[in-house]
C-alpha cells in the first residue's frame, strides 16, 4: 500500500482510523476529493489527495485552538 498512488476508501478509513462508511461519507460530500471508478460505487483517492486534505485538518484545527485562545483572552 505504501507506493500506490491510489488507495482504497477502506485504506482511506485504515489511516484516518475512522470507519469505511464515513470515508465514504468524506468522498461523496466533497471534503476529500476522490474518484469514482466504473458504475458499482468503487471509490479511490489519490494519496497525494489524502495528504492534503489531512494537512487542512491540522491547519483548521490550529485556526481553532488561537480562535479560543483569543476568545479566552478576552474573557479574563
Amino acid at each position: 500500500m505504501a507506493s500506490e498512488r491510489f488507495l482504497t476508501l477502506t485504506d482511506v478509513a485504515e489511516i484516518l482510523n475512522v470507519s469505511t462508511s464515513q470515508a465514504t461519507a468524506l468522498v461523496r460530500s466533497g471534503d476529500l476529493l476522490g474518484i469514482q471508478i466504473g458504475g458499482r460505487n468503487q471509490w479511490r483517492v489519490e494519496r497525494s489527495k489524502l495528504e492534503e486534505y489531512i494537512e487542512a485538518g491540522y491547519q483548521r484545527t490550529a485556526e481553532l485552538v488561537a480562535q479560543q485562545q483569543e476568545s479566552g483572552a478576552r474573557s479574563s
